[in-house]
């Protein structure tokens, strides 16, 4: 049997899943994979046209998810630890009973600056692509199965990146490595084709960058959009590590 202890990392978009990712490649016992349903996704949804090198993406991975689960997700990859950077919206049309094998982790954020943010690349976002309604329901069935590790909010992790890296590995039952907290800036190659739509700020980071408050508006219908995401927000942020 595998002895790969495998991590998924579920987000909402425009987090800071990718420097947590970076946190976790600093480690010696483990591999990171960059959105390994992302091709599946794309595939299976019709949303191609709104992404971002949606071709390029469709090309560089297997865009069958059920594939991805047996060859990439339940493999065995050689080091103790396998880390999955995942979209929480990426599961559309698969059967998640998977997650039951794997350790997972809910990534979160206010849902008014995921809007925010995502907007600028692609405008007008859906429920469905904010992916918090996804989360929650993953939330309510990880927590009922037994199989969520913990719940980690952007904004506590910038405040406190040691100390909620320090909690969430004692959750997820491996050693806090200090290596976590730092890394090179610039690419990765475990990044995703995708890296240069998506990737310039952390690209630019040697770190977990301090959490800054940001003012900005919204239009009305994201407005309506942030109002709707909220409780289920404030559920998962109830369940999340604390600085």
């Amino acid at each position: 049997m595998p002895t790969t202890k495998r991590i998924n990392a579920w987000s909402s978009p425009r987090n800071v899943s990718t420097a947590l990712m970076y946190a976790f490649a600093q480690r010696e016992d483990t591999c990171v994979f960059d959105e390994p349903l992302y091709a599946h996704y794309l595939s299976s949804s019709g949303s191609r046209t709104l992404h971002p090198g949606a071709e390029e993406i469709l090309a560089s991975q297997e865009q069958d998810g059920n594939a991805v689960v047996r060859q990439v997700l339940l493999a065995d990859h050689g080091k103790p630890i396998a880390f999955f950077k995942q979209m929480a919206h990426h599961l559309t049309g698969l059967d998640e009973s998977f997650l039951l094998e794997m350790d997972n982790v809910l990534l979160i954020r206010d849902p008014r600056a995921i809007i925010h943010s995502y907007n600028k690349v692609i405008p007008n976002p859906s429920m469905e692509d904010i992916g918090i309604k996804k989360m929650y329901g993953l939330f309510r069935l990880l927590r009922e199965k037994g199989k969520l590790s913990a719940v980690v909010d952007s904004r506590e992790l910038l405040s406190g990146p040691a100390s909620v890296l320090r909690q969430l590995c004692g959750k997820l039952s491996i050693p806090f490595d200090e290596n976590m907290l730092r890394w090179r800036p610039g690419a990765r190659p475990e990044d995703g084709v995708w890296a240069r739509y998506w990737y310039g700020r952390v690209h630019q980071s040697s770190g977990f960058e301090p959490y800054r408050e940001q003012e900005f508006e919204l239009p009305p219908r994201l407005e309506a959009l942030a109002s709707e995401c909220r409780p289920f927000y404030e559920a998962l942020y109830d369940a999340a590590i604390k600085a």
